[in-house]
């Protein structure tokens, strides 16, 4: 549907169009010729075209002009704005890379930037979406986005999951909200053959983590009659696939006790229960308990939240990545598996490296890194965009010191 009432313009400084006509999606207030068009005229969350210099549009973006990044491109059309008609048209691209992927209808189905929906993220478990928006433009746009999502999937219900930390830099409210049915306390999911129950009415993010699949299909050909320790564990996405996939032992530890009471329910539905055991605390404080009882692991997972939010925060996050991964691998047995891993986009795949390389030495062992793994095909990553290419895991296998 074309637009017939003319958007406001945005017009950009000299030369800084070449972000956006390289194939990037982000507008900075810095960019913005605010002489000409002043960021105050516009409404937060408005759509506006886009133009560069000399006048010449590039197309259509949604605002908020009280943000540095004050500006996120959503059509290259300029007479075409983000509506209910492009939403349903965008979601059905992104429904068929995942049907091409993905046997099971269990997947994030919009990753965002990545797939033309800046601000928007949805998670599937079956005929349940979780949505979370984190911009103020796809905010505006939650009525047309709920019949979107409804023409094109037909789903049983819808979940707002609008908590995220973003929506407060957007001025956006914090809320979790049902659109659509009657949304369950654990909702059914199947990764890697695996069953589990995500909380998505009150886990984290939208209940589930669907980035490390491939990751978490890797493990499962190194666990067989091993004993493992997944450290921050949440569900249980590792832990219970590794003893699904034959491991003799695995302890979760998470600070969460909530969290641990869904990974012996997640264990139980894959008649893991008796393998699978919970420790619940400070995940610092929990491997150095560990250590003081003397155990040892064949095979150690640890998957921490972002330690680095910002860049700002670059120093003490490296410095938290390299004292778990070295009390990790002092945990290690003597030819151990670590799998380090890291969603933090501000970590460079080669510091993590780098951090495996120095946490070894310091207890005196010697790492080979033998399998990198990245994000899932259900987290494209925008190749003009470096930021939705954050997950980083490393397979690492722990001798004595050469």
């Amino acid at each position: 549907m074309q637009q017939s009432t003319p958007l406001q313009v945005l017009r950009l400084k000299a030369k800084a169009d070449r972000r956006l006509r390289g194939g990037h999606l982000w507008i900075y207030s810095n960019e913005v010729d605010t002489k000409a068009t002043p960021l105050k005229q516009f409404e937060v969350g408005e759509q506006v075209v886009v133009e560069q210099a000399g006048g010449k549009p590039l197309g259509v973006a949604y605002l908020n002009p009280n943000n540095l990044i004050c500006g996120r491109m959503v059509s290259r059309d300029s007479a075409q704005l983000l509506d209910r008609s492009l939403l349903v048209h965008r979601l059905k691209i992104a429904l068929s890379l995942r049907q091409r992927c993905f046997e099971q209808d269990c997947y994030r189905l919009v990753y965002g930037d990545s797939d033309g929906l800046p601000g928007l993220v949805v998670d599937r478990f079956y005929d349940l979406l979780v949505v979370q928006i984190s911009s103020a433009g796809m905010e505006r746009l939650k009525a047309e986005l709920v019949e979107a999502l409804q023409q094109v999937l037909k789903p049983s219900a819808i979940l707002f999951r609008n908590d995220g930390k973003m929506r407060a830099m957007e001025g956006l409210d914090s809320y979790v909200e049902t659109a659509l049915g009657e949304v369950p306390e654990l909702a059914p999911l199947v990764e890697n053959g695996v069953n589990f129950a995500a909380p998505v009415l009150t886990g984290q993010k939208t209940g589930w983590f669907y980035d490390h699949r491939m990751n978490r299909a890797r493990l499962q050909q190194h666990v067989a009659g091993k004993r493992v320790l997944d450290v921050f564990s949440y569900i249980g996405g590792w832990g219970v696939q590794a003893a699904a996939a034959g491991a003799s032992e695995v302890l979760c530890l998470d600070a969460s006790a909530s969290a641990l009471d869904v990974v012996e329910h997640n264990a139980q539905l894959n008649g893991v229960a008796d393998q699978v055991q919970t420790l619940q605390g400070d995940a610092f404080d929990g491997l150095k308990q560990l250590k003081a009882e003397a155990e040892k692991f064949d095979v150690i997972v640890v998957d921490p939240p972002a330690f680095i939010q910002k860049r700002k925060d670059v120093r003490n996050g490296e410095q938290a990545y390299q004292r778990i991964n070295q009390l990790a691998i002092s945990l290690l047995a003597r030819d151990g598996l670590l799998v380090s891993a890291s969603c933090s986009m501000h970590l460079q795949r080669d510091r993590l490296v780098e951090i495996i390389r120095a946490s070894s030495r310091q207890v005196d062992r010697q790492a080979q890194i033998i399998e990198q793994g990245h994000q899932g095909a259900d987290h494209p990553v925008h190749p003009a965009i470096p930021e939705t290419d954050y997950l980083k895991s490393m397979f690492v296998r722990i001798l004595p010191s050469f």
